[in-house]
């Protein structure tokens, strides 16, 4: 049974109960993430997700590790281009005391000087760590390029100028600005009463009143094609492109998804099948899908040696082309359809993903699907919405690429020419 309601100063509570499960999984999801951030704040967003836990006026750093470690549960976060979350899994008995630990990280943080200078050092490598490492170099760029201009394109990490720049003082504002009832979800999943939750929240998180409400934060659309190149003494090269996708509530959407699925999202797909089992130019092939608030893209990646990224990139467009001309087949459509359908019945075998689907969908869209829900909008996807798609997203003169390698040859202005004019 979901439910959802909202409390009095504004914290809107979804939860999912299943009394056979023992696990309960709680996820606590604001609105705050790059999109969010001013000029001056750029990777603060997920500096403070850091920060939470090194500990709270109530509790060492030490003391969070200690405390959930004795309920035998798991306690971690992420930060995301619209959103962060702090999340914890552990036995139905112990939901309200990971309530309280978690409540306490939000409301009481530390926030000390010198652990945040010491924890910028560590974002700081994090930065660099993301930066030798090509196939994320490559994926960064292609989002700061389709996005150019817009908030979409800011990196969630931010810059090592701008992570060393940021002060306790900073955190302190953009959490009393950001960090308000309303912009803040509490999805639940698992063994729980409704009462219980209800309680737990109104106990420990609803001690704050409403601050200013945020707003999905618009992003411009590709109108023209891009190119972008990073040079990098790496030993392969990274390709990849982008073409227009669709916001996380568009009714094109599980179309997409379909369609990804042919291209190259599963080792059947055109793509793993063409370019690494026919010719064996990439071990890894992959197509996907990147969806927000207002707008989303379609990218296919590859990485290859440098001598043939060229004929890669001219593979991929050209497999576009085909699909763009001749569709696909009933009976791709009818696999790939198959293939989402039963994994996600798989990946809803858990406290965890019922709780992250609540909470993001609640957070990002102020509304959410029963599993039931989402098998009937993916089972109603027909032929003649996956040729509509095709139709909007296989547009080559709304099309980004990306190449990141050591531009032996000066293999970048090959790949430029063929991006920019391929027809």
């Amino acid at each position: 049974m979901i439910f959802n309601e909202v409390t009095d100063n504004g914290i809107r509570v979804v939860g999912e109960i299943m009394p056979s499960y023992r696990s309960v999984a709680l996820g606590i999801w604001v609105s705050a993430g790059p999109v969010y951030e001013c000029d001056n704040e750029r990777g603060i967003s997920h500096f403070i997700e850091h920060m939470l836990f090194k500990g709270t006026k109530n509790r060492t750093a030490e003391q969070i590790a200690v405390e959930m470690d004795m309920l035998g549960g798991n306690l971690n976060a992420f930060t995301a281009k619209e959103c962060t979350c702090f999340y914890v899994k552990v036995l139905d008995k112990h939901l309200a005391t990971a309530a309280d630990i978690l409540s306490d990280m939000l409301h009481n943080p530390k926030l000390d000087k010198e652990d945040v200078e010491r924890e910028a050092g560590v974002i700081c490598e994090e930065i660099l760590m993301n930066e030798d490492s090509p196939e994320d170099v490559a994926h960064e760029k292609l989002s700061a390029t389709y996005y150019e201009g817009s908030p979409l394109a800011y990196p969630i990490l931010g810059t090592y100028d701008s992570v060393k720049a940021i002060t306790s003082e900073d955190m302190q504002s953009y959490m009393d600005r950001m960090y308000v009832p309303n912009n803040i979800v509490i999805a639940c999943a698992g063994n729980f009463s409704r009462d219980e939750l209800i309680k737990i929240v109104n106990e420990k998180f609803c001690d704050k009143k409403t601050g200013e409400n945020v707003s999905c934060v618009e992003s411009s659309t590709i109108t023209t094609r891009k190119f972008a190149s990073v040079k990098k003494d790496i030993e392969q090269a990274q390709v990849c492109l982008a073409l227009p996708g669709y916001s996380i509530d568009d009714r094109l959407q599980y179309p997409l998804l379909v369609l990804n699925n042919c291209i190259g999202g599963t080792m059947s797909s055109r793509l793993f099948q063409s370019i690494r089992e026919k010719r064996g130019l990439a071990y890894s092939v992959y197509s996907f899908v990147s969806s927000y608030s207002t707008s989303g893209y379609f990218s296919l990646y590859a990485g290859t040696g440098e001598a043939q990224a060229k004929l890669v990139i001219e593979l991929m467009l050209n497999e576009l082309k085909n699909i763009k001309e001749s569709g696909i087949s009933e009976e791709e459509f009818t696999r790939n359809k198959n293939q989402l359908r039963d994994s996600f019945i798989i990946n809803q075998e858990s406290t965890s993903a019922h709780s992250s689907a609540l909470g993001k969908a609640m957070l990002l869209r102020n509304k959410v699907f029963s599993p039931d829900d989402v098998l009937k909008r993916l089972e109603a996807v027909t032929m003649d919405d996956i040729r509509e798609v095709i139709d909007k997203t296989i547009d080559f003169d709304r099309m980004a690429g990306v190449v990141v390698s050591r531009n032996k040859d000066n293999i970048f202005e090959g790949i430029e020419k063929l991006i920019m004019e391929y027809k």
